[in-house]
């Protein structure tokens, strides 16, 4: 058997494990990258890039061939940038195998024996698929088989209706498909109740189907021809079924016990440093236990990590100011504590100021003003949290993050200027609305102001 020794050994080679591949040859490290599927992992491949092309085609009115084509234009696209070219071109040593533990210094991938000063977990994680009756009977979809798919859907059939199912549905829907999701609980339901039902409405008023709170208990069919049987007693036809009921670690092959890392069936365990119970290993993004499973935290704990592992810097991971989006038509997008949170934690300490997209001069322009709000969690004048759903609201959002993280006040938003007209200057809005009653429904300030009129000279 081969054997290398190296400073650093990045299994995976998604957002994650890319960023500290980089980061860490640039800066002088020996690298090996392990990788055993697509480099750019599941956000390239068949998540994040390909559902947003999709949503973006179904804009334009395209046929279902062109829009496919369209997803496949973006991969092509982007692929360099994560290719395993470009990795060794850096200086890494690239091993396109799978990878497990052999002990806690070793890993074994490719029949070669990698022996590191530090690993760094990034696997990433895989759809999960329910224990539903007779699901694995039929020919099902998930996020990762979608993309295979070339000619429209005449009636897609979606469990799930989080971010993946309601993205897909309006996505497919506006490509010409019928589509009916059916959802345990309620759509979104992580998401403030009030911003996801200006979404599901949305969705509804294009004519998607959306069933809450049934379950489905079994599925029987067959290619073309698939039958959903609900608790409540319905049943439901359609011709393709994607499941999209959420995401499970990709933990369970690398035989962390050799390794000595403790880990469950939610992934694996670490401590704030992002490190795992073997001091030699770390782990980032969706195979972490309880982490936010967002492509943009892995490349955030990316970073922490890369401080520990090349300065020795007790670098920690926080997850207050971590933004989220749903990308449908109007956008949901969150950062840190929704109204319910902030009341529960703060309780009346808590001044939840609002302003409308209705009010924007922007999105009455581009005519998107009919719907969308942003909601701002506030205590003692400084932000918590953070609730916008309309036209753009990912971006809207991502000042948010900074403010959190900065641990800005809603006066210092205030002062920002932002371009007319745009809709970024919904968020400065929405700082004058948290200021309004201070300045002009305050007796003691129009009582302050006429007297320095009458001394004025």
């Amino acid at each position: 058997m081969t054997k290398l020794k190296t400073d650093i050994c990045v299994i995976g080679a998604g957002s994650g494990g890319l960023s500290v591949a980089a980061g860490a040859v640039q800066m002088g490290a020996r690298v090996v990258l392990i990788e055993k599927g697509g480099m750019g992992g599941d956000c390239l491949n068949s998540g994040c890039v390909p559902s947003k092309a999709l949503l973006h085609a179904g804009q334009d009115g395209v046929s279902y061939a062109d829009a496919m084509a369209h997803v496949r234009a973006t991969i092509a696209t982007i692929a360099p940038h994560d290719s395993q070219e470009r990795f060794e071109g850096l200086g890494c040593t690239v091993i396109r195998a799978h990878a497990q533990f052999t002990s806690p210094k070793t890993v074994e991938a490719g029949g070669i024996e990698i022996t590191a000063r530090r690993f760094v977990i990034a696997t990433g994680s895989r759809p999960f698929v329910p224990p539903i009756d007779g699901l694995h009977d039929v020919p099902y979809l998930t996020n990762e088989s979608l993309w295979d798919v070339t000619k429209a859907p005449e009636h897609l059939l979606i469990l799930g209706a989080g971010p993946i199912g309601m993205e897909m549905a309006q996505a497919h829907r506006r490509l010409g498909c019928e589509v009916t999701v059916v959802e345990a609980a309620t759509a979104l339901s992580r998401e403030d109740p009030e911003a996801a039902e200006v979404v599901v409405a949305a969705l509804k008023g294009e004519g998607v189907n959306i069933i809450e709170n049934d379950k489905v208990v079994r599925v029987s069919g067959t290619q073309g021809d698939i039958t959903l049987y609900l608790e409540s007693g319905s049943q439901i036809r359609g011709s393709h079924l994607l499941v999209a009921t959420g995401r499970v670690a990709n933990s369970d092959s690398l035989a962390l016990e050799k390794g000595e890392i403790n880990h469950s069936r939610g992934g694996i365990t670490v401590d704030a440093r992002l490190r795992t119970s073997n001091r030699r290993a770390y782990a980032i993004g969706d195979v972490v236990a309880g982490n936010l499973q967002f492509t943009h935290v892995a490349g955030y704990q990316a970073g922490v990590v890369i401080r520990s592992l090349l300065f020795g810097l007790p670098a920690k991971a926080a997850t207050h100011h971590i933004p989220r989006a749903t990308y449908t038509s109007p956008e949901l997008a969150q950062v840190g504590l929704s109204e319910a949170d902030a009341r529960t934690t703060h309780g009346d300490k808590v001044e939840v100021v609002r302003a409308q997209m209705s009010g924007n001069d922007r999105a009455i322009a581009t005519q998107r003003a009919d719907v969308g709000f942003i909601k701002v969690m506030v205590v003692k004048g400084r932000p918590v949290g953070v609730t916008i759903v309309g036209p753009d609201a990912g971006e809207l959002i991502t000042l948010w993050s900074l403010v959190l993280s900065s641990h800005l006040k809603m006066s210092q938003i205030a002062g920002m200027i932002a371009p007319y007209p745009t809709l970024a200057e919904l968020n400065k809005r929405v700082a004058g609305a948290y200021f309004t009653p201070r300045l002009f429904e305050s007796a003691k300030v129009k009582t302050i102001v006429k007297l320095v009129q009458r001394f004025l000279p």
